[in-house]
C-alpha cells in the first residue's frame, strides 16, 4: 500500500496550515530538513510514538504519486522504510483527511484509515 502516505499533525498545526500551498511543516520536519509521512501499516505506531501526548489528531492521506522526486523511502524506525518529502507539503493535494480523538489511556483507532487506505488501493 505505498500509494498512500500519510501525515499526522497536532490540531495546533493543522488548523492554521490546512490550505497552505507551501507547509514547511512541524518543528520536527523543519528540523531534520524533511516531511515526515507514514504509510498505512506504520501510522498506529507513529500516532501512539510520537502523539501520545495529544488527545486529538489530524491524519491527512496524500497519494503517493503526487511527488517525483522528492519523495524518498528511507529506513528510519526498526529499518522500516519510511516516506520522507524534500520540499514543502502542498496540503491542497490532500485527498483525504480524519480528526482522530483517542479516550485517556487508550491508542488512537485507526480502524476508518485503514479500510478506506485497502479501498482506495
Amino acid at each position: 500500500m505505498k500509494n498512500w502516505v500519510f501525515k499526522i499533525l497536532r490540531l495546533s498545526e493543522w488548523q492554521p496550515n490546512q490550505n497552505n500551498c507551501a507547509y514547511t511543516g512541524a518543528p520536527v520536519d523543519v528540523a531534520d530538513g524533511y516531511i515526515h509521512f507514514s504509510t498505512i501499516d506504520q501510522l498506529q505506531e507513529t500516532a501512539d510514538t510520537y502523539f501520545s501526548d495529544q488527545p486529538t489528531v489530524q491524519v491527512i492521506a496524500f497519494s503517493a504519486n503526487a511527488w517525483a522526486n522528492e519523495l524518498r523511502w528511507e529506513p528510519s524506525r526498526g529499518g522500516q522504510l519510511f516516506p520522507h518529502l524534500y520540499s514543502p507539503l502542498d496540503m491542497t493535494l490532500a485527498t483525504e483527511n480524519w480528526m482522530l480523538e483517542k479516550k485517556v489511556g487508550h491508542q488512537f483507532d485507526i480502524a476508518a484509515i485503514s479500510h478506506w487506505a485497502k479501498n482506495h488501493d
